[in-house]
């Protein structure tokens, strides 16, 4: 098994130094703050779905997944979070990413953010969402198909949106420390001060691992002579993370908050074990994959009806990617670095002038520049939004939304540029069936902008650029019902549906310049159809007990070429857990996480290039024990089954691993 590389001690130790002296804070402020850290403290600037103060609004078009879930289902990355929610589903790709898909749509069509801060990489706009930790998020909030024009461009399938925290107190925080099989450790602390004019929030983790277990039945799936222990080779991985924020409220209205965060990463890329003739057997390991965000947030009520909105930000983002010639990992054979950055800006103005109306007018620009083997590239985007909520009565909302963007090419290494535009709308109407259950219905105009990657990748000498490409678009349709029930229940149902145009897809042109007779190229030539329901319901009973599912339906049709599947993402999916606490210090809990029909690339892209990969059902289990109210001890086991099962053809997911944990809170 190749050596772990430890090329960056010098951070390593500074994030660890930071999480020790946080830890000593937390352990001093203890003695006079013995009370467990509030699960409420949400950093609401960072939300763009605005909670008014004069109108009933709901938030039809987003559902939230709170810190306090993250923790007690042990998710410790974005995408294994929201991998819980209906509607999303996790997936894993050659590059050991996760990525995620939400209604089947990727990264790239629902991108990420941070405080409503962009944080997709420029280049490609996909993110790894592997390298996102959760330890300091107060809530993931997901939207989907009528998700608010107000987040910007490119939301063609919705947004997801990270909210740090925000503290409540004179003093608050936690710290945490955690082992798991594979060799995994982690660290993290969190402590935060509000003094009523102003307060700061920090944070600082560490998270990482050798390896992890192979499932049982490996052995009977792969074909490649790799991986013939039980562990995965080649699968470490490494994360450092730390962040800063500080908050001016000088009134009960207006508040300003400066934040800075950056994170550190460093994995390696486990082989392909498939059948396909077609597989990749990639050598590679990543020795950086870093992201620095400085951004400034702010809300000021310039008068009693209106209120002004700002975000400024600078985002920077570092990869470096080793290509080798064998599972030795000894001779280099290239290295590929990448060096973006991010500048940009949105201002929102909220107007309650006119009676039972909210009205929201918003401005984004974005200046994304990506350089590459001294290769630069340069896109600047804009866009304008209008989003008007209208109390029709006690029990009826509209929500009316209008959006128009465009990104123009300013630079592209001596290839053409130009500028794409887009137009986006929205209807969504809302009515409270009772005083606990609401029914609304939906529809939507969608876009996304294409991307460096799409306009001028020559895809390592296979590809010529297309800088003519249109955008992607998308129209949903939606209706469904959320609220209460019954008594200790609260729940969600929904019926979508997606009709997708000008899909970029690869074709195959007439060309000598890869060297033969035809060439790949990015062309707006596909049509899909998504279309699917969603149901969850979360319940307690008494004290002891609580229950939840979500399951999800989801069909894709790709239009255009019916013999060519739309992968990724499984027909059938559930996620379900109980927990059960006979006493006040003690609480057990299991979970389940299943899917069926999933249909994965293994090769070329013909109808003999795919297929399923199975349906799996796993099962997670642990015992909590809080022997005193700020201190609370877990250990557990995932994948209790030891099962064998995959995400992508080709790479399998870890088998059983043993965790113990524990978390003192203040």
């Amino acid at each position: 098994m190749p050596a772990k590389p430890r090329n960056r001690a010098c951070p390593l130790r500074a994030t660890i130094r930071f999480a020790s002296l946080l830890g000593s804070v937390a352990a001093l402020a203890a003695l006079s703050v013995p009370h467990a850290l509030a699960q409420g403290n949400v950093f609401d600037l960072g939300n763009i779905v605005v909670h008014s103060t004069t109108l009933h609004t709901s938030e039809v078009g987003e559902q939230a997944l709170s810190g306090a879930d993250i923790r007690a289902f042990n998710r410790e990355t974005v995408g294994s979070a929201i991998n819980t929610l209906p509607g999303v589903n996790l997936s894993r790709n050659s590059r050991n990413e996760e990525t995620v898909f939400v209604r089947g749509f990727d990264s790239r069509q629902v991108p990420l953010f941070l405080d409503g801060i962009p944080q997709y990489v420029p280049y490609d706009g996909y993110v790894d969402f592997g390298r996102f930790t959760t330890f300091d998020l107060a809530e993931i909030r997901v939207a989907k198909g009528a998700a608010s024009l107000l987040y910007g461009p490119n939301i063609m399938g919705g947004a997801i949106n990270l909210i740090t925290r925000k503290p409540l107190r004179e003093l608050e925080g936690d710290v945490r420390i955690g082992f798991a099989t594979g060799g995994e450790r982690k660290v993290a602390a969190n402590v935060g001060s509000n003094q009523g004019l102003w307060y700061f929030q920090a944070g600082a983790s560490y998270l990482d691992a050798n390896s992890f277990a192979l499932g049982r039945g490996f052995e009977d799936h792969k074909a490649s002579p790799t991986d013939s222990g039980d562990r995965r080779q080649n699968a470490y991985r490494t994360d450092r993370r730390a962040s800063l924020k500080i908050g001016f409220t000088p009134n009960a209205s207006d508040e300003y908050a400066l934040a800075y965060s950056k994170q550190e990463g460093e994995k390696g890329n486990p082989v392909y074990t498939g059948k396909s003739t077609q597989g990749s057997m990639r050598y590679w390991q990543w020795p950086f994959w870093d992201k620095e965000s400085l951004y400034f947030i702010s809300s000021t009520e310039l008068s009693d009806a209106l209120t002004l909105k700002t975000r400024l930000y600078a985002d920077k983002y570092q990869n470096g990617l080793d290509m080798f010639t064998d599972a030795s990992y000894s001779q280099r054979t290239e290295r590929s670095l990448y060096d973006d950055k991010t500048y940009g800006a949105a201002v929102e103005l909220v107007s309650r002038h006119l009676e039972d109306h909210e009205l929201h007018l918003a401005l984004h620009y974005k200046d994304d520049r990506h350089e590459e083997d001294d290769k630069n590239f340069r896109d600047v985007t804009r866009s304008v939004a209008i989003e008007d909520i209208i109390e029709l009565s006690s029990a009826w909302r509209l929500r009316l939304g209008l959006s128009h963007e465009e990104r123009e090419a300013r630079e592209a290494h001596l290839l053409p540029t130009g500028t794409t535009r887009a137009t986006n709308g929205l209807i969504e109407l809302a009515h409270d069936l009772t005083p606990d259950i609401e029914a609304y219905a939906s529809l939507a105009r969608k876009s996304r902008l294409p991307t460096i990657k799409d306009r001028y990748s020559y895809r390592m000498g296979r590809a010529i650029p297309n800088p003519d490409l249109d955008p992607e678009v998308a129209r949903h349709g939606e209706i469904g019902l959320r609220g209460t029930p019954w008594r200790g229940a609260s729940g969600e149902a929904s019926l979508f549906y997606s009709h997708i145009r000008d899909y970029i897809q690869t074709a195959v042109v007439p060309s000598t310049a890869c060297g033969g007779q035809t060439c790949d190229q990015a062309q707006n030539i596909s049509r899909a159809r998504h279309r699917g329901l969603e149901l969850s319901l979360q319940q307690t009973l008494g004290e002891q007990w609580r229950l939840g599912a979500a399951y999800t339906y989801l069909d894709r049709d790709n239009m255009s070429d019916r013999q060519i599947p739309l992968t990724d993402s499984p027909r059938h999916k559930l996620f379900a857990h109980a927990t059960w606490s006979p006493l006040q210090q003690w609480a057990f809990q299991t979970s389940l996480d299943a899917e069926e029909g999933r249909q994965v690339s293994s090769g070329n892209a013909t109808a003999s290039g795919y297929r399923h990969v199975g349906s799996f059902a796993t099962v997670n289990a642990k015992g909590v024990w809080k022997p005193r109210p700020d201190l609370t001890l877990e250990a557990g086991v995932n994948n209790l089954g030891d099962k064998h099962y995959e995400l992508a053809d080709g790479y399998p997911m870890p088998g059983r691993a043993l965790f113990t944990n524990a978390t003192f809170s203040f």
